[in-house]
């Protein structure tokens, strides 16, 4: 059937990144930070003003709602699409101010409130697919949020289509907008028993006509450091300054692999991310990937030859490794439930592009989902360059995803 798209996917999107939403690894509360629910609100209300009876917010941050089903058929599975509405604590997401490049010509994209951020064709290697389209941008001192505000828009504007076309068959979806992805808690409190849907996708992928059902398998690691503190004039024979043991273990980590700056596809890495500490007390915080547990634990076991290594130079000093499970592959589940990435991959095809399928070097809220029991492939936003000021995406590539979801409740309608 052919469906006329009134979209507003990208008004959407452009109010949405202006509300700050950036999460706080530090945090120990949930959500993180209490201004992501600031959002919520804004969606609860938008859903409600389109007949979405069920629509609220949570305790916990949460956005569930329900688009009811409109057919018959009573054997189609309920199909959730999730995405987050946190925004990166890797750049800053106060202030945002997004701007529409229209009509993009190829020629750099200089972006006003810091010319010295500049996104170049040469550097975003598909930015040569958008000529003709409307690039959006930030305007160079912020990320724009369009991981993952560019989803959420998305999925907004599948419910108004769906709502505005009862003409348009599909079983009882239900919707979840998530806290703390960013931070690797986005999960931590989904109640899937009232979500009560039996299969999802997060909306949360990049380049258009990709759908991803392979993620990287994710620990975290901490090294403490306690060592020998004492005043430094009467210090000779005596100090192991912690600071420096920490700075001998990141010396010494693998040169030339193992690193994200110098791995790509299926490779893994292990990743300092934050040192602190003093002389008597230092820790080290990594994330180590991989997509094989195997691997994962290979790469714990370097490191902890690495620490065992140079702490022998301090024979007073002690240093623990501590491994924190993060998330796994979700090709384990997904490679169970073929058709569930089969149905997005027509979809796909049915909208207009050719379909792709790929591998995350990183991780979504559906790798914890489809553990949990909900299994969870990731979905294209349109969106690039995440989590920085020279982040993009075009208006073009997201009603495309539109398009995708619209396709895809009715591949599900029609395949039961």
């Amino acid at each position: 059937m052919s469906i006329k798209f009134n979209h507003t996917a990208v008004d959407r999107f452009l109010k949405y990144v202006t509300i700050d939403t950036e999460s706080d690894p530090f945090s120990t509360t949930f959500p993180s930070t209490e201004k992501q629910k600031n959002l919520g609100k804004l969606l609860v209300e938008q859903l409600l003003e389109m007949g979405i009876k069920d629509a609220h917010l949570d305790d916990y941050g949460y956005v569930y709602a329900t688009i009811p089903a409109n057919t018959n058929k009573k054997n189609v599975p309920v199909i959730c699409f999730c995405s987050h509405m946190d925004t990166s604590p890797d750049a800053s997401g106060k202030d945002v101010k997004p701007i529409v490049h229209k009509n993009y010509d190829g020629s750099d994209i200089i972006l006003p409130d810091n010319p010295e951020v500049v996104i170049r064709m040469k550097d975003h290697k598909y930015l040569k697919d958008q000529l003709g389209h409307d690039v959006i941008t930030a305007s160079g001192k912020t990320l724009l949020g369009a991981d993952n505000k560019a989803g959420l828009s998305e999925i907004m504007d599948m419910t108004y289509q769906l709502v505005n076309n009862p003409s348009i068959k599909h079983g009882k979806i239900r919707l979840l907008f998530t806290p703390d992805e960013e931070i690797g808690k986005g999960a931590n409190h989904v109640d899937l028993k009232k979500l009560g849907a039996d299969f999802g996708y997060t909306v949360d992928g990049s380049q258009r006509g990709s759908i991803e059902d392979e993620t990287f398998s994710a620990d975290g690691a901490t090294i403490t450091i306690h060592g020998v503190g004492i005043h430094p004039g009467f210090a000779k024979g005596k100090l192991e300054n912690a600071v420096k043991i920490a700075g001998d273990i990141l010396a010494n980590l693998p040169v030339g692999r193992l690193s994200p700056e110098t791995t790509s596809g299926k490779e893994g890495f292990i990743h300092p991310t934050t040192v602190e500490g003093s002389s008597e007390k230092a820790v080290i915080r990594f994330i180590i990937r991989d997509f094989t547990d195997e691997k994962l634990n290979d790469h714990a076991a370097e490191l902890r030859a690495v620490m065992d290594t140079i702490l022998k130079r301090y024979p007073n000093s002690k240093a623990t490794l501590e491994i924190k499970e993060q998330y796994r592959n979700m090709k384990k589940v997904l490679d169970k439930y073929p058709e569930v990435v089969d149905y997005a991959l027509e979809a796909i095809e049915r909208a207009g592009m050719k379909a792709t399928r790929n591998s995350i070097r990183g991780g979504t809220d559906g790798s914890r989902l489809s553990f949990m029991g909900l299994p969870c492939p990731n979905i294209f936003t349109g969106g690039h360059a995440f989590h920085g000021p020279q982040e993009w995406v075009s208006r073009q590539d997201m009603e495309k995803a539109v398009q995708t979801l619209v396709e895809l409740v009715q591949i599900w309608e029609e395949k039961c």
